[in-house]
């Protein structure tokens, strides 16, 4: 490529190009940097614009990014482009395709830095002290690990054998991974609560025959306060490994319960039953009623089972409104006869065989007659 108004300069060579060349390719630079920068400019405006419209978390996040995209990094990109209309040796030209690899290398982990601070800013916000200490932790590991990867790879592009650093790294890293395994088991499966979240502050669980409510979870422990007034401290690795009940986020709560009723009851009465249980039940405000049946021979009582729904988690209410089912029932019971059953025995004596006691002594002498 030649422009007759930079012919004087073909006459003079700096590294093997004439001036005319260099002019070209520090034009060339120049035009893509603006070009990028140009571009760089527009994308943010718009996506600030759309993220200013929108509630979604993702268009603020990727602005933040992409306005960390620094003009050093883009100049470096315009040099390299500028620098292919250049006849250049083999040394030159690797060193800067080198050169725009390391800067291009570098942008991305900017990018990568700033995104994970950003998404650990939004993952800290409304959360408790001990959430924040488990995301900072995390933001760190993936931010070190970032820059750590980032830097061997910048190491091996300017052409540094990093085989034995890597592999000096892995040893160390097993080596400190084995002396600390049960902090680093129970700091992982902290940042496994914080990300999945199986409870919060304030849930009620059971864990095993532990029931309480989530009073602290730390980087290493959760504690939970029982329903006696102590305090129950578990390794976050181990109730990760348990099996979790967490009646804070239960939608309703289902109820059931048998009605011994006495041997000696009616058929009318018995059939009567479940329709007396469905319109009590049936009248109470936030419960839904499923099924009253008379479903077993009891050895003595006559069994009936009845379900239904409480359309709230909360435990004082759905007692509230069991009480009030209880006492109607009770009440209904009385006014119908219905008798409710009680533990008992009965013990049948079968009559002695005839003659079982004839010609026995008596106690005076006589003999005994049945």
């Amino acid at each position: 490529m030649h422009f007759p108004f930079l012919a004087p300069l073909r006459r003079l060579y700096f590294l093997g190009n004439s001036l005319e060349d260099w002019v070209i390719a520090l034009a060339v630079a120049v035009l893509a940097t603006a070009a990028m920068a140009f571009v760089r400019a527009v994308v943010l405006r718009r996506l600030a614009a759309n993220s200013a419209a929108t509630e979604t978390r993702l268009d603020g996040l990727v602005v933040t990014i992409l306005s960390r995209t620094y003009l050093l990094f883009i100049v470096a990109f315009g040099v390299y482009f500028g620098s292919t209309f250049l006849e250049l040796d083999r040394a030159r030209t690797l060193f800067m395709s080198r050169i725009a690899v390391a800067a291009l290398l570098m942008q991305v982990a900017v990018w990568g830095d700033v995104g994970v601070r950003a998404w650990r800013d939004q993952l800290r916000h409304g959360q408790d002290g001990a959430r924040r200490n488990s995301s900072a932790i995390l933001g760190f590991s993936l931010r070190l690990t970032l820059w750590v990867i980032v830097f061997l790879m910048v190491l091996d592009n300017f052409g540094v054998n990093i085989t034995a650093l890597v592999a000096s790294l892995g040893v160390g890293g097993i080596a400190v991974a084995l002396a600390v395994q049960n902090i680093l088991g129970d700091l992982f499966a902290s940042l496994s609560i914080t990300l999945d979240k199986p409870f919060e502050i304030g849930d009620f669980i059971i864990v095993g025959d532990i029931l309480g409510s989530v009073e602290h979870i730390g980087l290493k422990t959760t504690r939970v306060r029982g329903l006696g007034g102590e305090q129950v401290v578990f390794s976050n690795g181990d109730l990760l490994k348990s099996r979790i009940h967490n009646h804070k986020r239960m939608a309703t709560r289902r109820v059931a319960f048998v009605l011994r009723i006495a041997y000696g009851t009616s058929e009318e009465l018995l059939c009567r039953i479940p329709r007396i249980i469905r319109e009590i039940i049936s009248a109470k405000p936030n419960v839904d009623f499923e099924r009253a049946h008379f479903f077993l021979w009891g050895e003595w009582s006559l069994n009936f089972e009845v379900v239904y729904h409480f359309r709230s988690p909360d435990y004082i209410l759905h007692m509230d409104a069991q009480q009030d089912i209880f006492l109607e029932i009770y009440r209904r019971f009385e006014q119908e006869g219905i008798r409710f059953a009680h533990p008992l025995s009965i013990v049948k004596l079968a009559d002695p065989p005839a003659g079982m006691f004839q010609g026995a002594q008596g106690p005076n002498g006589g003999s005994w007659r049945h």
